[in-house]
């Protein structure tokens, strides 16, 4: 049974070097993510300790609100007015950090405009979206196919994470998606059970057939929350192997493809990741 964050205890070490998380809530006072400059700098601190060098937070916004131009536009400066004073105080604690902001812009209609690169991850014009509340709306693969066509760049947020109900009716809906091209970020947190055991399922399951570009944090920026970077590393890599050189496929999820994301390249391909505690296993056995 997975543990309320509260009760989990704290974490501590570094887990890699030269990380990028391209997915957090660490704009004060936008969204469910941080509250407070305090909260940013009090997260942003764990994952410089965590290896992490470059973050691109992601507050939700709203994919409808793209098609009216006032309201779009008082949104976006609210937000890059919190953001700006969250910056200064991250880059007077963390120098050597790079702290960008773009958006996790939700699918809640089927005809936003993603071209303002003010939402956009850096400047190579991919977008980080998802579904509204992680319930997926009907023909969702038809629609990002469509985006796709169109010429937007996307990367899909928590393909795991979304309300599918269970075994092999939600693999097909992920395969949907997958089959539009559209690359996968995995929540470091789904790796460990953190959303509970059938997202944990499904990221192994995707990690297991290669389907996961990149892992990111999802940090909603509150002190009683994980990042799980951690407890994912020791999850997908055995203990004998240690902490250098890091894997290959490792280093492509947690730096070399969000690294080529921000900066407009495809991601690389990641080989299929072996699960080492025999929970694949177990898994397969809950399909057959």
């Amino acid at each position: 049974m997975t543990r309320p964050a509260s009760e989990v205890p704290a974490e501590s070490g570094a887990a890699f070097s030269g990380g990028v998380d391209l997915h957090s809530h660490l704009v004060p006072g936008v969204d469910d993510g941080a509250s407070t400059v305090e909260n940013v700098l009090e997260g942003i601190g764990r994952m410089v300790e965590h290896g992490v060098d470059t973050v691109v937070t992601t507050p939700h916004l709203e994919g409808s609100l793209t098609l009216l131009p006032e309201a779009f536009q008082r949104r976006l400066e609210t937000m890059e007015a919190s953001f700006a004073e969250a910056r200064t105080a991250v880059m007077e604690a963390f120098p050597d950090l790079v702290f960008l902001r773009a958006n996790e812009v939700a699918l809640d209609h089927p005809e936003p405009d993603l071209s303002d690169p003010r939402i956009q991850l850096g400047d190579g014009g991919y977008l980080l979206v998802e579904f509204p509340r992680l319930r997926v709306p009907p023909g969702s693969a038809a629609v990002l196919k469509r985006l796709v066509d169109e010429g937007n760049r996307m990367l899909l947020a928590h393909p795991e994470r979304y309300r599918l109900g269970e075994g092999e009716r939600a693999l097909r809906q992920i395969t949907r998606w997958r089959e539009t091209g559209v690359p996968f970020q995995v929540n470091y947190g789904s790796l460990v059970g953190a959303y509970g055991p059938e997202p944990r399922r499904r990221a192994l399951w995707l990690l297991r057939k290669g389907w996961v570009e990149c892992l990111a944090t999802d940090f909603h920026g509150r002190p009683n929350l994980r990042l799980y970077i951690r407890d994912a590393r020791r999850q997908l890599i055995p203990e004998e192997v240690g902490a250098e050189p890091e894997p290959a496929f490792w280093q492509l999820l947690t730096s070399t493809n969000p690294r080529r994301i921000l900066g407009g390249e495809e991601p690389l391909p990641v080989p299929p990741v072996e699960i080492q505690d025999g929970i694949w296993q177990r898994f397969t056995s809950f399909f057959r």
